[in-house]
């Protein structure tokens, strides 16, 4: 019955109670004028019925000219609150009055948002901006803002809708961190420079960066005997020095099965340490099933804001590469590529994991029950 009441507000109009006392009353007057013949009452039902009838007609004409535009969205960070603006045109030549807003907001997000318009003169726009408050990350989208009106007597409703999409992206959290052993460990045992200042000393071969003057102490293998005679002076070669470093991979496990709340963690602690890693300057990204290898701020935390377990129907290759691996599934820890690092979200019925010091791979088993943050500044199990 509610279903079929609302879309006859939304094609025609429905009676408000005032409207629907008014029509009782004209029925009972059209009665009584039918059996007593009085010409008062027919004229007291005919004015009622025309004033009915106006009442009608002219709520869905003041919404016609009416258009809704809406702002972009900025991405905000579970936790901080969205801003959301709207601009309700009237394009028409008469003014807009008394009008009811409704932005049908995702109910994962927030219950419909209302404001209420006094008047919007012809060709000028009112500016609606609302604040959402953000608590779980993810992608959100939604398409209708719906105008209501009564004017301009109060006897009846009518309702219409407007497309104005919208496009609501809220991050995982991202905690600040003061150290991350997880990272800062990751590769130490590989690290090495592939061309130290000892062997460029002992070099007389590699790729020769520059010529200069000889200096007292150079080496005299280094001199490079063809453009010295030519220019009648020792010139050296100076050898480019080659460091390498070891390249962060942080995978989530999107493949295996999660526990809801534990993957929400998982997700957090992903953003935390790929940020931690970039503001030590670490050549750092990120790894899902679905996506592969990504990395930039704004890509990562889009992946990470729309990420769910369980969705890739043919999931990737995991990187040969020593990685940072997030999962709540043992069997997955035993593939891990030699020198990686792991983050072992545990539950009630998770077990042991000692067997991986025999392959001398470290890691954190992240207890639900204690603070993640502080979690991810222990040092390695």
């Amino acid at each position: 019955m509610l279903d079929r009441l609302s879309a006859l507000e939304n094609r025609y109009c429905l009676p408000s109670y005032a409207g629907g006392v008014i029509i009782g009353v004209a029925i009972c007057f059209f009665g009584a004028a039918t059996n007593t013949m009085a010409g008062w009452l027919y004229v007291l039902c005919g004015t009622m019925l025309a004033l009915l009838i106006i009442g009608a007609v002219l709520p869905g004409r003041s919404l016609r000219p009416l258009q809704v535009q809406r702002l972009p969205i900025a991405a905000v960070h579970a936790g901080d609150e969205m801003v959301v603006q709207l601009n309700v045109k009237n394009t028409g030549k008469h003014l807009a009055s008394l009008l009811e807003c409704w932005d049908l907001v995702p109910s994962v997000l927030a219950l419909p948002q209302k404001e209420s318009i006094e008047a919007i003169a012809p060709d000028s726009h009112y500016r609606w901006t609302y604040v959402l408050p953000t608590s779980v990350r993810g992608v959100y989208r939604w398409q209708d803002v719906q105008l209501r009106t009564g004017a301009p007597f109060g006897l009846f409703w009518s309702r219409r809708g407007r497309s104005a999409g919208a496009k609501a992206i809220v991050y995982p959290r991202v905690y600040n961190l003061s150290r991350c052993p997880i990272v800062d460990t990751i590769g130490r045992d590989d690290n090495i420079n592939l061309q130290s200042n000892s062997r460029y000393q002992n070099a007389t071969e590699g790729v020769t960066r520059t010529l200069r003057a000889y200096r007292y102490g150079d080496p005299t293998r280094l001199i490079h005997w063809r453009s010295s005679a030519r220019l009648g002076e020792f010139r050296v070669r100076e050898l480019e020095v080659i460091t390498g470093g070891q390249e962060i991979i942080i995978c989530l496990d999107t493949s295996s099965p999660w526990d809801r709340e534990e993957f929400e963690r998982a997700v957090i602690a992903a953003a935390t340490l790929y940020f931690y890693a970039s503001r030590c300057q670490l050549n750092v990204q990120l790894w899902t099933a679905e996506t592969g290898l990504i990395h930039g701020n704004g890509a990562v935390l889009e992946t990470l804001a729309a990420i769910e377990p369980l969705e890739t129907a043919n999931p990737l290759s995991l990187p040969v590469l020593p990685v940072i691996w997030l999962t709540q599934s043992l069997a997955s820890l035993e593939d891990l590529p030699d020198g990686s690092r792991w983050l072992y979200f545990s539950n009630a019925e998770s077990k042991s994991v000692t067997f991986l010091k025999t392959r001398h791979l470290c890691g954190l088993t992240i207890d639900g029950s204690e603070s993640l943050q502080s979690q991810l500044q222990k040092p390695l199990d």
